[in-house]
């Protein structure tokens, strides 16, 4: 298997923001995952990465593309071990049951039921031990979300193991368009959508955020469903309303219950309102619409 490389700078928050901006021109049609994160959060540090398998012809294109704008910043080089990180941290997931689905290992197909909407993902592969408060949650509003509304497309943003997608795929014969920044969560992802039978359905990218070639072609979405993490979705929010359809649905997770009414302010600015909250062992599933009146449920 070949090595991925890391290429990455550090900075201050402003001019990560504005090193992230040039890569993100310059490698638009590449791509190739680029990502920023925040290493120091006290001191506002970030590191600002390229993710390759050919480090030694991306890095001169880096450092065109960035210039003078780089202030004497250091580009370093970190290899990413070749270990299924997935699976290498997801051990001993149990069967998960969430309204019509039925999420379990091969070793559990016993345990499905006549009318299961069953997706198979073998326990080391599969999505976070800790975190089945936000996948049945999702789940769960998913069934609900097509039920009613019948979405014509859908996009996956953050997939994972791809169980989301999976699910969409299962419940309702439309195109999902399933996206990571981790090329390795979207290797995994792709062949549980081989195993369970919706390849024809269900297409995989690496991305960053909506940074994708494919992101343009498939969109706007009627259904967006986003199972990360607070601070990206509020991030995020701008480029989730510019995605989605006039009318459409957003699904997210990945929250816990403290961070809610954040989360719910970075979209009420962007015109993205509440239908509803389910709740899951401290987390939350969010339920929003476009061009929606704002409901007072929780």
């Amino acid at each position: 298997m070949t090595t991925q490389t890391r290429l990455f700078l550090t900075a201050g928050k402003i001019e990560a923001e504005r090193v992230f901006a040039l890569l993100e021109r310059a490698f638009e049609d590449d791509g190739l995952p680029i990502s920023t994160s925040e290493i120091d959060e006290d001191r506002e540090i970030f590191e600002v990465s390229v993710y390759t398998f050919e480090p030694d012809e991306i890095e001169p294109r880096i450092r065109d593309a960035l210039g003078s704008d780089t202030f004497g910043l250091e580009l370093k080089r970190e290899q990413v071990p070749d270990i299924d990180w997935v699976a290498h941290s997801l051990e001993g997931l149990k069967p998960v049951r969430a309204g019509r689905f039925f999420v379990h290992g091969s070793h559990d197909r016993g345990k499905r039921r006549v009318n299961d909407l069953a997706i198979e993902i073998d326990a080391g592969l599969a999505f976070g031990t800790g975190h089945h408060g936000t996948t049945s949650g999702c789940l769960d509003m998913i069934g609900e979300v097509i039920r009613r509304e019948h979405p014509r497309n859908a996009l996956d943003l953050g997939t994972g193991s791809a169980v989301l997608a999976i699910g969409i795929a299962k419940l309702a014969p439309i195109p999902v368009l399933a996206t990571d920044i981790d090329p390795i969560a979207v290797a995994v992802a792709q062949d549980n959508v081989v195993k369970n039978g919706v390849a024809s359905r269900v297409q995989t990218e690496t991305a960053t955020g909506f940074h994708h070639p494919a992101m343009r072609f498939a969109a706007p979405f009627e259904l967006i469903v986003a199972n990360i993490l607070a601070r990206p979705l509020m991030q995020l929010a701008p480029e989730m309303r510019r995605h989605l359809a006039w009318g459409g649905s957003l699904i997210l997770s990945g929250i816990l219950e403290t961070q809610r009414e954040k989360v719910l302010a970075a979209y009420r600015v962007q015109g993205l309102f509440h239908q509803k909250t389910l709740r899951r062992e401290g987390w939350v599933t969010l339920h929003l619409k476009a061009n929606a009146v704002l409901k007072r449920n929780s």
